[in-house]
């Protein structure tokens, strides 16, 4: 389902599931391949093989439906949570704890291993990197979501911006990832569908 209007990047608690990339039978043009609702999101096998991520395991990600489960809240102290709850069928789990302060912080994760990530509020203009993360939103102006990664064992970083963008016209939480390692880097852009408080 399409986020609603009141549904911003100030308030993401709820629920969303990624709109998974499915290459489509040979049959079928290309303009019907995109009004499908499962090739919203770019296929990711690729960055998770950049990642370190195992065949096997990328695999069942790509077959999984992912879910996300959102808690967005502000601290005391005036700074913004995103807790985030991830899981997919076949029993992966994860969990992303982001705190949009800017300070770096170590994580374990059961996917990418052992990372230090940083969050921040940040205007479009402000970030140093490809257009890609800046291009496409529904707000120019507006503040959105950086996440910042970087790998302590498989040596990649991942850039992230946050935001909604309208896609045949519907809006979307969407976010554009650009990993890097070494001289190689990809992109991609992942969609999810909101399914409620």
């Amino acid at each position: 389902m399409a986020a609603p209007p009141e549904i911003t990047i100030k308030d993401l608690t709820g629920t969303w599931v990624m709109v998974r990339f499915t290459p489509p039978p040979l049959d079928v043009l290309y303009t019907d391949m995109q009004a499908q609702n499962k090739t919203l999101s770019d296929d990711t096998d690729r960055i998770l093989e950049m990642q370190g991520v195992n065949w096997f395991l990328r695999k069942a990600i790509a077959l999984a439906t992912l879910t996300l489960t959102v808690k967005q809240y502000v601290d005391d102290g005036g700074v913004t949570h995103i807790d985030i709850q991830q899981s997919a069928t076949g029993g992966i789990r994860t969990e992303e704890l982001r705190i949009l302060d800017w300070q770096m912080r170590e994580h374990q994760d059961r996917v990418f291993g052992k990372v230090n990530g940083q969050a921040r509020w940040v205007k479009l203009g402000d970030v140093d990197d490809d257009d890609f993360l800046k291009t496409g939103w529904d707000d120019l102006e507006g503040e959105h979501v950086q996440g910042y990664a970087e790998s302590l064992t498989n040596g990649w970083t991942a850039n992230q911006i946050w935001g909604f963008e309208y896609l045949h016209d519907k809006r979307y939480h969407v976010r554009h990832v650009i990993v890097r390692k070494g001289t190689d880097w990809k992109q991609a852009r992942l969609v999810y569908d909101y399914q409620g408080k």
